[in-house]
This record gives C-alpha cells, sequence and structure tokens, in this order.
C-alpha cells in the first residue's frame, strides 16, 4: 500500500474519531517537507555546494535550489548572496514517498536511538529533525563523499497546534520518547 492511500485509509479515519472531527477537509495532513543542509566552508571551498547539491537529489529525488546569505557576516567572511546552501522542497508523491522512507528505513538506522523527543514538534504542529551525517540514507555510499555533513529535515503540517501535530505524527508511525510521569 503507498503510503498516501495508507494516510487516506488508515490514519485519516482514526483521526476523525479522536480529534472528535465532522469534515473530512478538517484533518491534519502533512502538507511539504523541506530537507535543508547548510554548506558553511563554502566560503572557502567552491565544490562544496555542487557535492551536497548531488547527494541532495540522490536522497530526495528532486533537484536541489542552492539558498544565499540574506545578510553579510565579516566574522564568518560571508557577503550578502553567497551560496551557503542547498534545500529541496518535497510535496506531493515525492513527500509521501520520502516520508515512508523517513519512517520505515531511516529513523530505524540511527544508532542508540530512543525515540524523537517530542520538543521537536513546534507550536504550529511542524516536526523538525535533524541528522548529524548524511550517511544514514542509503543513497548514499561513505567511499564517495568527501565531507560528513548534517542536514534537517522539516515536516510541515497543517495542524493547528502542538498536540494535533503530535497525534498526526503518531498515527504516522514517528516513534517518540517514551515520558515518565
Amino acid at each position: 500500500m503507498k503510503f498516501s492511500d495508507y494516510y487516506r485509509q488508515e490514519v485519516g479515519p482514526q483521526l476523525l474519531k479522536e480529534l472528535k472531527l465532522k469534515n473530512l477537509m478538517a484533518l491534519p495532513r502533512v502538507e511539504k517537507i523541506v530537507v535543508n543542509v547548510g554548506v558553511g566552508e563554502a566560503v572557502t571551498n567552491k565544490n562544496a555546494i555542487a557535492k551536497v547539491k548531488e547527494q541532495l537529489a540522490l536522497i530526495t529525488g528532486q533537484k536541489p535550489v542552492e539558498t544565499k546569505a540574506r545578510v553579510s557576516i565579516s566574522a564568518f567572511k560571508i557577503r550578502k548572496g553567497l551560496p551557503i546552501g542547498v534545500k529541496v522542497t518535497l510535496r506531493n508523491k515525492r513527500m509521501y514517498d520520502f516520508l515512508e522512507k523517513l519512517i520505515k528505513i531511516i529513523i530505524p538506522r540511527i544508532r542508540d536511538f530512543r525515540g524523537i523527543d517530542e520538543k521537536n514538534i513546534d507550536r504550529n504542529g511542524n516536526l523538525n529533525l535533524g541528522f548529524t551525517e548524511q550517511t544514514i540514507f542509503p543513497e548514499i555510499e561513505f567511499d564517495k563523499i568527501d565531507k560528513v555533513r548534517g542536514l534537517q529535515v522539516t515536516v510541515v503540517t497543517d495542524a493547528h497546534g502542538f498536540q494535533t501535530g503530535k497525534l498526526l505524527f503518531a498515527k504516522l508511525g514517528i516513534p517518540f520518547k517514551k515520558t515518565h510521569g
């Protein structure tokens, strides 16, 4: 079963009942996933952005765009307009495919994993995950990377609030830390 169908057939009806909603359109849903990599060494290493773009394209299956510095910071030798990172915004089928891969493959591969902290959900119900290395993704071969880099994944929802967002992610299969108390 495709992950989008899983959401419609399994998660949707459960959320309708638990949130006591009467309308299907009021269900919280994932709108987009943004994968972002900051490339601080792009100031000195001109090939860094190209390498990261290539790796992010492999990970997400979509062509990334460069992010440019909005302001100049002399302490870091950054000028306004200088490329300092790359990002990809995933929607629809690619978004669901990436979310399924994240839940079923990537998260279980994390060493010493004890669950995602619920503090990673903001007050608007969006989930922010930081990964310390890109090698956790199966598409990246360790021998072919120039440097281990971290990346951030933001799952943006239209859930109104923390509790609704947490319930949505829990139903989708994101493992949260067990809280004592």
